[in-house]
């Protein structure tokens, strides 16, 4: 972990600025940093739109536009079209009308697609033009109950939750614009929620807004860095007493009742889970269906969140120790967890839903800003580049609402998923609408943010590349000398990195680079010339005189490691990638005439039950060969593109079978397990994200 300290970095803030704007303007010409009282921050979030996305990464986020992004007005005109209640209208009121603009909006922007853009402007139009005298905020009541329409989601219309993601789109349309309307609309909403909150509280609608308060508190805090209006640490006091109490439930500090933990959960007074207090005292991350998957994604940042007001060592350690309970009672090799709909175990067939990936990725984005801790980095790189790519398709036209990480069968078939009677089977189908159709509007954030959170700026006036990948960006550094600098790489299939440097004016300013955490060692050259690293640390900081032309290059070390996973199996990782069985795919179209629509169908045509050989495991660095694919400018995350493999050899189990429309029950490694009548075979395992069919725990035989 690599921090700041509170002194240094009370001085940077004084020494540069805390939140300056241009004269009677809001918009901040330099990143926010926290006003006192709040705790300040070590990286500062750049305004959207002056990282621009290069290479592989540009060609991912212009498939969005392509794809379901750009048209799913067009494909998804019942929920997102002119009815929509954010829109005026009487049709669909809640959350994905904004989960939509959530990614269309910062893809807008990145792309600078005016195209994209037209479509949000009327969104946010409306909800800036039609608020309440009161400050409510939002599509209006109904004055009696509609009828329902299935698929619909018209009410409750009041509820705080959806509100929530409203509040980031207009957070960041006000980043990229300066529209000052978005200032005065959320002082006015949040005056609004400070008097409202105690007669309807957070979970008076709905238990989702209880679960993910700290979404809500976020851009309170955003606000009062821009305006200074103390009645907005007034409600974030509030928000933290109404959302659930996290940091006591990570810690578990508190297993029996405790009069002194009441003020944390005053409202949550029903009987029925998860609303019960003696439930929730005895509550712990690793009971099974102990949470629901994208509330702890979304929830897991508000410990940290909350941090930045009340500065108590033990939010950041709730939210590590969460981390460590949910690798070990629920996780899986690409970063995340078991969780279809509640929490679900180890077992690498479980699913994962999309929500949970994309959230996931903007709480570790949020933490890392706030605590500077780079293992928040490290998780964030490693879902992006193994959750995050394969759960489209690669054309981004479909979508799946689970995943798991050994998937060898993705059909339209009733497995061990908690919500397959609602779901009809649908679940590991490619489609629209199939499964849930909550991911159809939440999958597009997760591209575009991480884009947008490669680079930081830092409190004394220079830039951080917390996470690599092809990009440029362009900012004022030192005294505020504009420059640019363009990252070139394939990283994640490559481990180098090079930036070139061009400032206006030669200028002095820190460029810090994190040192990944599975790196094993770091070759650094300026301008051709190998230079020693700066004192070992999680992040290289390079403070120097740079002039137009200078060139950084930093290399990382990678070697083969072995994870061991559910029933002592083994995963591969080398990098920021995990490595998964290459199974040969059969794609096929159904059409479909229920509520689901047509999807497609992945079936293997290729033997995916094979076990890893003891000797690989135990010497990877000599019997496991990595080879690279000529770099080009084919699209990485399918099969057809894939930049790197690795040759391993196995045994086919003939115990491991299908069961249940997926990979049978996992045989146990134990040691000296032998497969005496069975012969080693060459296998080729590729980049987990460039995979829809896969193995990636393996059983390990002799």
């Amino acid at each position: 972990m690599n921090r700041l300290t509170p002194a240094l970095l009370t001085w940077l803030a004084a020494a540069c600025f805390l939140h300056a704007a241009e004269p009677g303007s809001s918009h901040p010409q330099v990143p926010l940093q926290n006003r006192a009282p709040l705790q300040l921050r070590p990286f500062l979030d750049l305004p959207l739109g002056v990282i621009e996305p290069r290479g592989w990464l540009r060609l991912q986020l212009e498939r969005q536009r392509d794809g379901m992004t750009g048209h799913l007005d067009e494909r998804y005109e019942a929920i997102v079209g002119p009815r929509n209640g954010w829109l005026g209208g009487d049709g669909d009121g809640w959350e994905r009308g904004p989960y939509w603009l959530d990614g269309l909006v910062p893809l807008g922007y990145l792309l600078n697609d005016e195209s994209l853009l037209a479509k949000a402007r009327p969104w946010i139009e409306w909800t800036l033009t039609h608020q309440e005298p009161n400050g409510y905020l939002g599509p209006k009541r109904f004055d009696k109950e509609p009828k329902p329409e299935a698929g619909i989601q018209k009410t409750p219309r009041e509820d705080w939750w959806p509100r929530m993601v409203m509040l980031k789109v207009l957070q960041q349309h006000h980043g990229a614009t300066g529209d000052e309307r978005v200032v005065e609309v959320l002082r006015r909403y949040f005056k609004y929620q400070l008097q409202e909150l105690e007669k309807t509280p957070l979970d008076h609608w709905s238990f989702w807004a209880n679960r993910r308060g700290g979404d809500n508190s976020m851009v309170v805090y955003w606000l009062y860095n821009l305006t200074g209006d103390a009645f907005l640490l007034e409600l974030g006091e509030l928000l933290a007493r109404q959302t659930f109490p996290y940091t006591e439930v990570f810690l578990n500090e508190s297993p029996e009742p405790s009069p002194d933990l009441a003020h944390l959960y005053p409202y949550n007074t029903g009987n029925r889970f998860p609303f019960n207090r003696d439930l929730i005292r005895r509550l712990s991350v690793d009971q099974l269906q102990s949470f629901h998957c994208v509330n702890l994604a979304q929830g897991i940042k508000q410990p940290v969140v909350w941090s930045q007001q009340d500065p108590d060592e033990r939010h950041l350690r709730a939210v590590k120790s969460a981390f460590a309970d949910i690798r070990r009672f629920h996780g899986q090799p690409q970063g995340m967890y078991g969780g279809d709909e509640p929490m679900h175990g180890n077992d690498p067939t479980q699913g994962i839903e999309f929500c949970s990936v994309v959230e996931m990725m903007f709480s570790l984005e949020t933490m890392v800003g706030i605590s500077g801790d780079l293992d928040f980095a490290d998780h964030l790189e490693w879902i992006a580049y193994n959750a995050l790519p394969t759960q489209s398709t690669p054309d981004f036209k479909y979508r799946q609402y689970l995943q798991s990480a050994n998937q060898v069968l993705a059909s339209r078939a009733r497995r061990n998923f908690y919500e397959e009677d609602w779901h009809q089977g649908t679940d590991l189908c490619f489609g629209l609408l199939t499964g849930y159709p909550c991911c159809t509007c939440n999958m597009h954030q997760g591209w575009p943010k991480w884009v947008q959170h490669l680079w930081r700026a830092t409190p004394d006036g220079g830039l951080a590349a917390l996470a690599y990948g092809p990009s440029a960006v362009a900012w004022k550094v030192g005294d505020g000398v504009p420059v640019r600098i363009e990252e070139e790489t394939r990283y994640p299939f490559e481990e180098t990195v090079r930036f070139r440097v061009t400032p206006d004016r030669p200028v002095t300013f820190p460029l810090q680079l994190r040192v990944p955490g599975w790196a094993r060692g770091v070759t650094l050259r300026i301008n051709g010339r190998e230079t020693p690293a700066p004192a070992p640390d999680r992040l290289l900081t390079l403070k120097q005189e740079w002039k137009a032309g200078d060139v950084v290059e930093v290399a990382f070390a990678a070697d083969v490691r072995i994870s061991r996973w559910h029933e002592n199996a083994v995963a591969l990782e080398r990098g920021p990638l995990v490595y998964s069985l290459r199974i040969e795919e059969d794609w096929r179209w159904i059409e479909n005439t229920d509520k689901y629509g047509d999807y497609y169908e992945v079936h293997p045509k290729s033997p995916w039950n094979f076990a890893l050989v003891e000797e690989d495991v135990n010497r990877p660095a000599d019997r496991i060969r990595l080879e690279r694919r000529d770099p080009d400018d084919a699209y990485p995350w399918s099969l057809a593109g894939v930049p790197l493999e690795l040759r391993v050899h196995g045994k086919q189990h003939p115990q491991w079978q299908m069961y249940g429309f997926r990979a049978g029950p996992l045989p146990h490694s134990r040691p000296q397990q032998h497969l005496s009548n069975q012969s080693s075979q060459e296998l080729v395992l590729v980049p987990y994200g460039c995979t829809r069919l896969r193995i990636t725990e393996f059983p390990v035989v002799k």
